[in-house]
């Protein structure tokens, strides 16, 4: 039986990069990401329970969501995006899904969406740009840096926006507020095995 290529966090980055440099995403390159998705999909269930070091790695542009233990991919999942999906969020109600590294602040069992696992949104990045372009005052910027930096959940009410996450209900169309939505099934298990603090990485 051949012998499967190894797929890494760091080849992820290389395959995204790859596809934003084209600038036009073709559909061959969608269906092939979703594939590989289904094709890492069915693994056993006791592997979940080895994980050690479990992270995210979400692909926009592909709509899917890696799980990885480590460097190591472990599952995917198909997902839907907010309903303005191009480009990186900046303001409350722009409908995007931001990118750039986060980290797991909050987990809600009872959401409306089935699981919630909350995002450090707004980031150092939005926070830097929501300044200089007036968005926030500096009191603001100063209280959500201070966040960040002790690993709390920022303020979500300012005007660069807030409450992203991922959570369940995926319809297969872009239509959340920003978030990453999953299928119910796959928001049980990620709920499971993410904890407070593990590495969410959006890419473009």
């Amino acid at each position: 039986m051949p012998r499967q290529r190894k797929i890494t966090r760091f080849s992820l980055r290389r395959f995204a990069l790859a596809a934003t440099c084209t600038l036009v995403l073709t559909a061959p390159l969608i269906y092939a990401a979703r594939a590989f998705a289904e094709i890492t999909r069915p693994i056993q269930d006791e592997t979940l329970q080895t994980i050690q070091n479990p992270n995210l790695v979400v692909l926009k542009q592909n709509r899917i969501v890696h799980l990885f233990d480590g460097e190591d991919l472990v599952r995917s999942y198909l997902c839907d995006l907010g309903s303005s999906p191009i480009g990186d969020k900046r303001r409350m109600s722009d409908k995007k899904t931001p990118t750039g590294e986060f980290k797991i602040v909050s987990k809600n069992q009872h959401s409306p969406y089935r699981r919630f696992l909350g995002i450090d949104y707004p980031h150092q990045r939005a926070v830097k740009k929501g300044l200089a372009d007036g968005l926030i005052s500096d009191g603001a910027a100063s209280s959500i840096l201070n966040a960040l930096s002790e690993s709390r959940c920022p303020d979500w009410s300012t005007a660069l926006g807030g409450g992203i996450g991922i959570h369940g209900h995926r319809k297969g169309r872009d239509w959340t507020g920003g978030c990453v939505a999953v299928s119910n099934e796959s928001i049980d298990e990620l709920f499971e095995i993410l904890r407070i603090g593990d590495r969410v990485e959006i890419l473009p």
